[in-house]
C-alpha cells in the first residue's frame, strides 16, 4: 500500500485504511540513493555502507530526517526509514512517480494493521476488496519483511531482523550490530503484537508436533 511520501494528507489515508496508529512510522521507498537524500538530514557512514552493499534490496536504514519533510511517514519522529526495493515493478513505479515530481512513496504492507503481511495480489483483494487499486507484480519471491537497521545514533542497531543475515550486515558495516534499547526509534513492524494471524496458533516441540500431526491424521476433526 503506498502514497506519496511528501504529502502528509496522502500518507494519512494509509493510516486510515489500515487502522494503523499515527505514531507507528512508515518506510519511505525510493528509486535510488539520490532520492533518499531528499528525506535525510544526513546519511551517516553506516547507512551509506548498507545502501552501497544492499540497495536495491531488502534493507531499510533509519537516518536523521530532513526538517519539514515526511513528518507523517516518520510517525512524528526526527528519524525516517528509507528503502530502495529491487522488484522491477516497484522500481518502475518509483521511477515513473519521480518523473511526475514524486520524490518517494511511503509504503507499508497492504494489510489491516497487526495482521499477517500479504504475499500476493489475491491476499490484498481478500483483505480490502475494491477499496484499493492493486498493482499485481506477481507473488512475493520471499515474503519476509525488510531488515531494519538504525543508523541515526552513531553505532548501527538492528531493529527488525529480515532476509539479510546479521553476518552479512556486519560484514558490510565493518562493525558489529547492537541490539535495540529503550532509546531506539520506533520502527515499522516492531510492536509487541504484530503480524498476527486470525487463527488459533499452537507451539509444539519437535516430538510433540510429530505426535500431534499423527493424531490429527488418524482422527481428523469433524
Amino acid at each position: 500500500m503506498g502514497a506519496r511520501a511528501d504529502s502528509d494528507a496522502a500518507v494519512a489515508a494509509i493510516f486510515q485504511a489500515k487502522g494503523r496508529p499515527a505514531d507507528h512510522p512508515l518506510i519511505v521507498h525510493v528509486a535510488d540513493a539520490t532520492q533518499a537524500a531528499t528525506f535525510a538530514a544526513s546519511l551517516p557512514p553506516a547507512a551509506q555502507r548498507l545502501m552501497q552493499a544492499f540497495w536495491p534490496g531488502p534493507v531499510t536504514v533509519i537516518v536523521p530526517r530532513a526538517p519539514g519533510v515526511a513528518a507523517a511517514s516518520a510517525g512524528g519522529q526526527d528519524s525516517i526509514g528509507l528503502r530502495c526495493p529491487s522488484h522491477p515493478v516497484a522500481q518502475a513505479l518509483l521511477r515513473q512517480a519521480a518523473a511526475l515530481g514524486v520524490p518517494g512513496v511511503s509504503a507499508p504492507s497492504a494489510n489491516r494493521f497487526g495482521r499477517v503481511s500479504p504475499t500476493s495480489a489475491a491476499h490484498v483483494v481478500a483483505e480490502f476488496g475494491p477499496e484499493l487499486l492493486v498493482l499485481d507484480g506477481g507473488d512475493c519471491p520471499v515474503g519476509i519483511e525488510s531488515t531494519i537497521v538504525d543508523c541515526s545514533r552513531g553505532h548501527p542497531v538492528l531493529l527488525r531482523p529480515g532476509l539479510l543475515t546479521r553476518g552479512a550486515l556486519e560484514a558490510a558495516l565493518g562493525e558489529p550490530l547492537l541490539a535495540a534499547d529503550a532509546h531506539a526509534p520506533r520502527a515499522s513492524g516492531t510492536l509487541a503484537s504484530h503480524y498476527a494471524p486470525r487463527a488459533r496458533v499452537r507451539l509444539w516441540a519437535g516430538d510433540a508436533l510429530a505426535a500431534a500431526l499423527h493424531d490429527r491424521a488418524m482422527c481428523p476433526p469433524g
